[in-house]
């Protein structure tokens, strides 16, 4: 485990521990943040779409620019 990991498994343990509402209000406020906001979206899109077949770039781009 890197000290990145270790360190994300501290916080997620810390709030698992809290009570429920004072979780909430957490995460109410990391929604509430513009910049969390959109990371979160963004790793929720990523972590959707792990599974799906990749392809390289220039090929993305030459099918894009038709």
């Amino acid at each position: 485990m890197t000290t990145v990991q270790a360190t994300a498994e501290v916080f997620l343990t810390a709030l698992r521990a809290l009570p429920r509402k004072e979780r909430e209000a957490v995460l109410a406020s990391i929604t509430d943040d513009e910049d969390f906001r959109e990371n979160l979206l963004d790793l929720a899109l990523i972590a959707d779409r792990r599974g799906e077949p990749s392809r390289p770039f220039d090929e993305y781009l030459a099918e894009k620019d038709k």
